[in-house]
């Protein structure tokens, strides 16, 4: 598609392609948050064989990088709201 027939598109009904955007934003949000939560318990279930007697803690840089993407996401979702509830406001 041509840039102009987007853009024609966008003028002829600008809340569904709001609306579609929001989609995109909530499922690219959801993917990594549940991306993250599984790498996690995946470090987690690692490291549990090698000590079992001390507590699981990963590495700071790695839960520095894991709160980074958990707010990443829910970033994400909250955009993905944000522009779903200015899309009925249209």
């Amino acid at each position: 598609m041509s840039l102009q027939a987007l853009w024609n598109q966008f003028l002829a009904d600008p809340g569904r392609i709001l609306n579609d955007l929001a989609l995109f934003f909530t499922l690219a949000g959801a993917w990594l948050l549940l991306a993250t939560r599984r790498r996690e318990q995946r470090a987690t279930a690692r490291l549990v064989p090698q000590n079992e007697a001390q507590a699981v803690a990963l590495d700071e840089s790695t839960a520095r990088m894991n709160r980074f993407f958990y707010r990443f996401g829910y970033g994400c979702l909250m955009l993905a709201l944000l522009v779903s509830w200015y899309s009925t406001r249209l």
